[in-house]
């Protein structure tokens, strides 16, 4: 759906299109002693993405006997990220449902691009620290994190560490959702907090779903609505996709 086609009165806070992504960079090698750095921007949502190694594996695939190695993702809002400061989890004593439920989601995303038998006795770990947020942070983690992963392995590679890529295909992540009864792409803040519709999706490079969350704020939503709201993450998806590509290609 393109802006031409909204309602004549409807606009964006910000006046993107309903189908315009946010501006997306990608500053790779922020953190020099990670083996793969980037620092994603959406906006104004801001993330660090780093991928660090481990020679072994959790204790569960040792005792199992399981194959091949293993990946898994920590995510964590800085305390000076929101309005108001965000206490740390470990002031707290306890990690957030909140966090807990997107640090498994960027794990399982990775993971489903990811042939960990190509990454025999080893995890990869992929730490995600929002500086600022701005609506959009679990879908610009899993998109940086794929970046960073990339990168890493390739490091690997050609430090003789692995023989060959465990990815199988690319993976990226949007937001969209019903805002003023219009479906829109790539919420920030004002419209994920009035939306009355609010989905992320998860794509691999070749089209496939990894994961569609959608659920109504106070409200319900048709097939005609998801179909068009899936329609909106596609597009956006393939958009990051080729963004993702060249940063990795230039941190060569």
């Amino acid at each position: 759906m393109t802006q031409s086609e909204a309602a004549p009165n409807f606009s964006r806070p910000d006046q993107r299109a309903t189908d315009q992504l946010r501006p997306v960079s990608f500053q790779t090698g922020i953190a020099p002693h990670a083996l793969g750095s980037v620092l994603v921007a959406f906006g104004d949502t801001r993330v660090i993405c780093a991928a660090s190694i481990d020679n072994r594996v959790p204790g569960w695939m040792r005792a199992q006997g399981v194959e091949g190695g293993w990946m898994t993702a920590e995510y964590s809002m800085l305390p000076y990220s929101t309005l108001d400061r965000k206490a740390r989890d470990i002031s707290r004593g306890k990690s957030d449902g909140r966090t807990i439920e997107i640090q498994r989601l960027i794990g399982r995303s990775l993971r489903a691009v990811l042939d960990l038998k190509k990454l025999p006795g080893k995890t990869l770990w992929i730490d995600c620290d929002v500086l600022q947020a701005d609506g959009g942070t679990r879908t610009a983690s899993i998109t940086g994190a794929f970046v960073a992963a990339r990168i890493a392995v390739r490091k690997l590679i050609a430090n003789k560490e692995l023989e060959e890529s465990p990815f199988n295909d690319s993976v990226a992540a949007i937001s969209v959702g019903v805002y003023q009864d219009q479906p829109i792409l790539d919420l920030n803040y004002p419209e994920d907090r009035d939306a009355s519709v609010d989905a992320n999706i998860v794509m691999t490079g070749s089209g496939r779903f990894v994961e569609v969350q959608a659920s109504g704020e106070e409200a319900t939503y048709g097939r005609e609505e998801l179909d068009a709201l899936v329609a909106l993450a596609s597009k956006g998806i393939t958009e990051l996709n080729e963004l993702q590509k060249e940063a990795i290609e230039s941190a060569l």
